[in-house]
């Protein structure tokens, strides 16, 4: 799933692309991606509608149209956002542009499409139909439950280490888990989780109001700083994840632990070993990471 760095590097790359643009058509397949309105509804609303602004809430990605309407989009699992020009031909769409990365197939899944007046489109290609899409007036989609329960941002200048350490010490569960809960910290998840905690050389299953204040204050600094590496380097592409215009993220090649069980600790050569933390996989060094 897209975690901070990845959903803002798309924040990012759309308010270059598309502030100023105007909606002229809508499509889509998958009645499900859409959360609150039947196609008729969507294609009435959207159409002749201009972006005016674009903004990230934890993994969310909030498009402010005129008429004081919000488009909220959650790439969720597999879900990402790309930005070209493709025309439909034999029930899919095809790249128009000259463009290798989007023809890749990671990025063949569209299953929902805005056209705007320069001729380009901002797709969503989703695997596995995960992704959900909310149209409404500003004001009722900002009221959602899962905007207004989300957690301080970490790197928000409000996010202070004294609400960090706040934040953690009133927690029981385990260290991990309580990092990837989105109602306490916003943004973090699976890969950034695992980081992290390696870098702070914690164990991910320490329970979170056990730790000493050093501790905390070495996981409120490599959260910082890794965040907003993995942000320079446009995110990590261990999976579905794309930047809009098709690419791959370069954070990948920084990785320590996620994704790396059975290889060498880069720290103390010991393997990097793996434990089921609720329903998710935590990566870590049992040697620099004791329990």
């Amino acid at each position: 799933m897209p975690e901070l760095p990845e959903v803002e590097t798309t924040v990012s790359y759309l308010q270059k692309n598309i502030i100023g643009l105007t909606i002229q058509n809508v499509w889509f397949d998958y009645q499900k991606t859409i959360k609150n309105l039947e196609k008729e509804e969507i294609t009435k609303i959207l159409k002749n509608k201009t972006v005016q602004n674009i903004e990230r809430r934890g993994k969310n990605i909030l498009i402010y149209l005129t008429d004081n309407y919000l488009l909220l989009i959650h790439q969720k699992l597999t879900g990402h956002l790309l930005y070209g020009q493709w025309k439909y031909q034999n029930n899919k769409w095809i790249p128009l542009e000259n463009i290798q990365s989007l023809s890749e197939p990671v990025n063949k899944f569209i299953h929902f499409l805005i056209e705007f007046d320069n001729h380009k489109m901002l797709a969503l290609s989703d695997m596995r139909r995960f992704a959900k899409v909310v149209i409404g007036k500003t004001e009722k989609v900002l009221a959602l439950k899962e905007l207004k329960e989300l957690g301080p941002d970490p790197l928000d200048p409000s996010t202070d280490w004294q609400t960090f350490k706040n934040l953690i010490l009133s927690q029981k569960r385990k260290i991990k888990q309580v990092l990837m809960d989105q109602t306490v910290i916003s943004g973090i998840g699976n890969i950034y989780s695992d980081e992290i905690l390696w870098a702070s050389q914690i164990h991910p299953a320490k329970p979170a109001n056990k730790l000493t204040e050093p501790e905390i204050k070495n996981i409120y600094r490599n959260a910082r700083n890794i965040l907003q590496m993995a942000i320079k380097e446009k995110g990590t592409s261990f999976s579905d994840y794309r930047v809009p215009n098709g690419q791959k993220g370069n954070f990948g090649q920084f990785l320590k632990v996620y994704g790396r069980q059975n290889q060498k600790c880069p720290r103390c050569q010991h393997l990097i070993q793996t434990l089921k933390i609720g329903s998710r996989t935590a990566h870590y060094c049992p040697n620099c990471q004791k329990l």
